[in-house]
């Protein structure tokens, strides 16, 4: 799960983690008295959507406008928010049709000395979180990681004892900072965020930038936080911070009736059970020439009301032009699904070719039930004949 930066910024802040002042603000006139609120002659105004790369986004009616602009009025905050709100700000992470902004954040400004970068993940082959810094703040850490990965400096941290002093100093020093000011902030900078990531069940901490003032304080300019899903249950209060306007309606529907679904931009509809034969499932119609639409694991006991939900969902994609279901029958049975791929098929009514693979416990009886259920139905035997045959009912 998601959060917007303010979101963020308020977790980081009650965790004693260093953030500059800031307002919502969801109208131009909250804006401009954000602006008088905040009491200083610089502010900045920034649009708050779920994706990265704000500060070179555009918005898609207007490319003159930046996701973040600087503003030295109150009149000058109202018309960049009146710019930004309610228009969609394209970045290279939402795709040319970009996210609708429905709130900006009004920061204080803040004098900079030096831009670092921050960023906390779970290292999985190492079964262990991992503080990763830089001293390249303020450009994209991947392509950071592409071209000067010497550039990042990584420590592993137990997340029931937390970063240590010693590794805290470590990182310091890597960056470069010097003076005991900018080494005790580093310390605890580094330290709480490391607390919030594993008291959170963060999936992400990242600060990019993480900026040194002339007086040698660390301070979190920006903010991105994602949580893992799967943990939720044990932060209530974290889940009421989830913006459903922010994801794609789908997914949303998706997970309401307990499917794991992911839009992807292709014309095959896959519905699939298990994660691995989902992802095998893609691969397979990549290499015949074909595009997945989507990612869509209905688990190993899915019913009749998941499996038409399912097919729901794959139908109301309007670039779906074939659907494969890809079913091996292990813990359920193949007369279990087939039963209810027939059922659903004629609840939901298709416009599109569909082909279904089955295979396992009670295949030939599955198989039976599918020809015998009066509805266009291809049937394929093997993974591979699917593919070609999905692939070529699309092209079709």
């Amino acid at each position: 799960m998601k959060i917007h930066e303010f979101q963020a910024k308020e977790l980081l802040r009650s965790a004693g983690v260093p953030v500059p002042k800031s307002i919502v603000a969801r109208t131009p006139e909250e804006a401009a008295a954000a602006f008088q609120e905040l009491g200083g002659k610089l502010a900045v105004v920034k649009a708050q959507i779920h994706a990265g790369g704000r500060g070179k986004g555009t918005i898609k009616t207007n490319p003159q406008q930046r996701g973040v602009q600087l503003v030295k009025s109150a009149d000058e905050a109202a018309t960049v928010a009146c710019n930004l709100l309610g228009n969609p700000l394209v970045t290279i992470q939402t795709g040319p049709a970009g996210q609708t902004v429905r709130q900006v954040l009004v920061e204080a400004g803040c004098e900079i000395a030096r831009e670092l970068y921050l960023g906390i993940v779970v290292d999985r082959q190492a079964a262990s979180p991992v503080l990763m810094v830089s001293s390249e703040g303020g450009m994209d850490i991947e392509e950071v990681a592409a071209k000067t990965p010497e550039r990042i400096f990584k420590e592993h941290f137990h997340p029931d004892h937390g970063l240590a002093t010693f590794q805290a100093r470590k990182l310091a020093a890597k960056l470069g900072l010097r003076g005991s000011a900018s080494i005790r902030s580093a310390e605890k900078f580094m330290t709480a965020l490391c607390r919030v990531f594993v008291n959170n069940d963060c999936s992400l901490t990242e600060v990019n930038p993480l900026v040194v003032t002339p007086q040698g304080e660390l301070l979190a300019l920006d903010a991105k936080m994602t949580f893992d899903d799967n943990a939720l249950f044990r932060h209530p209060k974290l889940a009421e911070l989830r913006d459903l306007a922010e994801e794609e309606p789908a997914e949303v529907r998706a997970g309401k009736a307990g499917l794991s679904y992911v839009k992807l931009d292709g014309n095959i509809g896959c519905l699939v059970n298990g994660a691995g034969l989902a992802m095998s499932t893609m691969d397979i119609i990549k290499l015949h020439g074909g595009n997945p639409a989507n990612f869509l694991d209905v688990g190993g006991g899915a019913n009749v009301d998941q499996v038409t939900e399912a097919f729901r969902i794959l139908l109301s994609d309007k670039n779906v032009q074939a659907v494969l279901v890809n079913i091996f029958g292990g813990i359920m049975r193949c007369t279990t699904i087939a039963e209810a791929v027939v059922a659903a098929y004629k609840t939901v009514g298709f416009n599109v070719p569909l082909v279904v693979r089955l295979e396992g416990t009670e295949v030939d009886e599955g198989r039976k039930i599918l020809a015998s259920s009066g509805a266009a139905i291809i049937s394929a035997e093997g993974l591979t004949d699917a593919a070609k045959k999905v692939v070529a009912a699309a092209k079709a």
